[in-house]
């Protein structure tokens, strides 16, 4: 085991479709399409802004991002608007989440997320997941005023556990934030529970996961 395990937290701890999913009936059969774009565009506006030195906090790109779908597929009535936002605020825990959580803090491991989102967004997930009482922090790029993969952001980390980079384990299921977390000098895994094809090849390979469960039984 390692001394630390870090967590990103939309759509590794928290399922970011899950607010759709709560509204299927009402969005009709372009639902998950919706979704979709909803997810892409919420990340590129992070990469974008990013690049160009500039800096929105994650919940207002979450906003944009869904005004931009709803523009892209019309058929989804705008009148959901608000009950997607709300839903945003608590999204659901994937299935493995609170007993991998449980168990590595049973064995000994300090636990933190480090996320894109805003303090406010990421306090009304943990609380409505109810998993706060397992982690050691919760740490947003809104301290640093960027966004992932900059390293700027995983230093956040090693400045509020006070360790180096070697002592962590970051998991993750956006491959990208997997090659940002080993660039800095992480172990990384990459939680890939739709078995994606694995990409940035001339970064050091992380240790590739489907569940939680699996994170005490790899060195």
């Amino acid at each position: 085991m390692f001394n630390a395990y870090v967590f990103d937290a939309y759509g590794t701890l928290f399922d970011v479709h899950a607010a759709i999913a709560r509204h299927r009936a009402a969005a009709g059969p372009e639902a998950e399409r919706f979704s979709e774009i909803w997810r892409s565009k919420q990340l590129e506006y992070t990469w974008t802004l990013t690049l160009a030195g500039r800096y929105v906090d994650f919940w207002t790109l979450t906003e944009r991002a869904l005004d931009y779908a709803f523009a892209r597929v019309p058929a989804i009535d705008r009148a959901l608007r608000p009950k997607l936002l709300d839903a945003y605020l608590r999204l659901d825990v994937f299935a493995d989440v609170r007993a991998g959580l449980a168990d590595l803090k049973a064995h000994g491991a300090r636990l933190a997320i480090l996320s894109n989102g805003s303090p406010p967004m990421l306090a009304a997930v943990v609380e409505a997941a109810g998993i706060g009482g397992e982690l050691d922090a919760v740490l947003s790029v809104d301290a640093v005023r960027l966004y992932k993969p900059r390293p700027e952001v995983y230093a956040l980390v090693t400045e509020a556990l006070s360790v180096t980079p070697h002592d962590i384990a970051f998991v993750s299921s956006n491959r990208w934030d997997v090659m940002g977390a080993a660039s800095f000098g992480f172990h990384t895994f990459w939680l890939n529970r739709s078995r994606l094809p694995d990409e940035y090849a001339d970064i050091a390979p992380p240790r590739e996961i489907t569940g939680l469960a699996a994170l005490r039984n790899v060195a």
